[in-house]
């Protein structure tokens, strides 16, 4: 049993999970398999410090993995669901006990802040307490036959094995989004978490073991497999796995869309986002201050639904951009650990370079750089991670303001007339996932999320654009992917639909009339 303790330092966390003594990157739930394939550094961009390095999986253990997973599922499947609910009730509450330690691997490994941290954590027992109450609920439907003593219905079943590919930025929330659905819809689920953050997904699977021993959960139902992009090929590919859920870049989910699709496979995609918000002339500041900044520097700018452009009336402009300027010159920059600070690192120098070529593309482009960026370097900043969080005047038809870069980078720009000119803005995009519109006046509210508004799958009013609540479906439209995941309907994605007819008669009648005599 993971034992309980109040001490928050890191080491104490690594030993609490047994991380230490875990260097390899397969397992089935029961145990780690012996992994000798390429190492992996988990190197935490608060400090640079390695936190543990783990012996990546190989096409054997993967292989492994699929089988005892298959296994499984035969008995998994037969479970009860609220008996599978049960199982995750106690998830949640483990997870409950776990929040801090937990919290700080997750702000430590990835680098966003302690209470973003504590934050993801709630997450995912949240959606343990959703998927808990839907394990009564999995409902079909009945339909009236147009045969005389005959029933029809529609019920769902469990698919089998669902695939997760998971994204660095949230480490842990977006496996249990995937996983708390699919298990109580009877699935079983393998798990290929980002290798730039692998030492949370073991943290998670020790945890999740704990509570499926006490429960004789069978071997299998919980898989994890840490390893490079050949290891989400291989899922792709695999017509074994019915379900692939891949978050991550447009770039990297048009892959697996394509491989899953090629064997005629589901996908679940969450991909790129390019949010924005509209501030119209009737916008309270108020609100719009802190929605468009935690928006844009909030993970360091490494949300899918972090903002990325502000669409600003004329009239107001001008007033916006000096009181952000203003803002921004307040954020504090430093470890996440340290709760007075606003913004802690990007992922890695590899973000920290894509951030500094979006910067010169966009004064390439013409754009007015009106709140510096940079590179921090000095005592507290030895990772060479943290970078400050930057604000462009920009035109929306840039390629730069085009494309998605996960960094804190602001686009702000202008429009005149009518808040259809914005919302035509907010559409000029190939992305289509977070939307917001600042307003006072009821008739601009309705319109953006009317038919005629936001082309996004998320469209909110006084609210900005990161974050969201789990009981409502999660995901966007065009190069976002299309999927939904998290809460109404989307349990639906993880089961099969089957349409029952039943005779209850001495005869046989055939559907639309149909005569056929013997």
């Amino acid at each position: 049993m993971i034992e309980q303790t109040t001490d928050l330092g890191i080491k104490a966390i690594l030993d609490q999970f047994g991380i230490e003594a875990v260097n390899n990157g397969a397992s089935t739930g029961g145990h780690w398999f012996n992994t000798r394939g390429e190492k992996i550094d988990s190197i935490s961009p608060v400090d640079g410090t390695v936190i543990a390095s783990i012996n990546s999986a190989s096409e054997a253990d993967y292989e492994a993995v699929v089988l005892k997973g298959q296994e499984a599922f035969k008995e998994w499947k037969t479970w009860p669901a609220p008996k599978r609910g049960e199982v995750v009730r106690q998830l949640a509450e483990k997870l409950r006990e776990y929040k801090e330690p937990l919290g700080k691997l997750v702000s430590y490994e990835m680098g966003k802040s302690y209470q973003e941290g504590l934050g993801e954590v709630q997450e995912m027992i949240d959606i343990c307490d959703f998927a808990v109450g839907l394990s009564r609920q999995l409902y079909g439907l009945t339909i009236k036959s147009e045969r005389p003593g005959h029933r029809m219905m529609e019920q769902y079943h469990p698919l089998g094995i669902v695939g997760i590919i998971s994204a660095f930025n949230f480490p842990v929330a977006v496996w249990n989004w995937n996983t708390a659905l699919a298990w109580i819809c009877g699935d079983v689920c393998i798990w290929k978490p980002s290798e730039k953050a692998p030492i949370t997904s073991i943290a998670c699977q020790q945890i999740t073991k704990e509570v499926f021993d006490a429960n004789g959960v069978p071997e299998g139902v919980s898989g994890l497999i840490i390893g490079g992009a050949e290891i989400g090929k291989l899922m792709a590919n695999d017509t074994r796995i019915p379900l692939v859920s891949a978050t991550g870049s447009t770039r990297m989910g048009k892959s697996v869309g394509e491989a899953v699709g090629r064997r005629l496979g589901k996908s679940l995609l969450e991909l790129g986002g390019n949010n924005a918000i509209i501030i119209t002339p009737t916008a309270d500041l108020n609100i719009v201050l802190p929605g468009a900044v935690f928006g844009a520097v909030g993970t360091a700018g490494q949300r899918c639904t972090s903002t990325r452009r502000l669409i600003i009336h004329d009239d107001i402009y001008d007033k916006v951009k000096d009181v952000l300027v203003k803002a921004y010159g307040q954020l504090k920059i430093g470890n996440p650990l340290d709760e007075s600070n606003h913004v802690g690192p990007v992922i890695d120098t590899d973000a920290v370079a894509m951030y500094l070529d979006a910067l010169e593309r966009a004064k390439a482009e013409g754009g007015n750089i009106i709140v510096e960026g940079g590179v921090l370097t000095g005592e507290g900043y030895e990772s060479g991670c943290y970078v400050k969080p930057a604000i462009v005047e920009a035109k929306n038809e840039y390629q730069i303001v085009q494309h998605e870069t996960f960094a804190p980078i602001l686009y702000i720009m202008r429009y005149s007339g009518d808040v259809q000119n914005a919302i035509a803005l907010q559409n000029g995009v190939p992305q289509g996932l977070s939307s917001a519109i600042m307003t006072n006046n009821m008739r601009e509210a309705e319109l953006f999320v009317s038919e005629t508004g936001s082309d996004c799958g998320i469209a909110n009013v006084n609210i900005g654009t990161s974050g969201a609540e789990i009981g409502g479906a999660f995901g966007g439209e065009k190069e976002t992917g299309g999927g939904r995941e998290s809460g109404s309907d989307a349990w639906k994605i993880y089961m099969r639909r089957q349409t029952n007819t039943v005779n209850y008669t001495d005869s046989l009648p055939l559907a639309q009339g149909i005569k056929f005599e013997l």
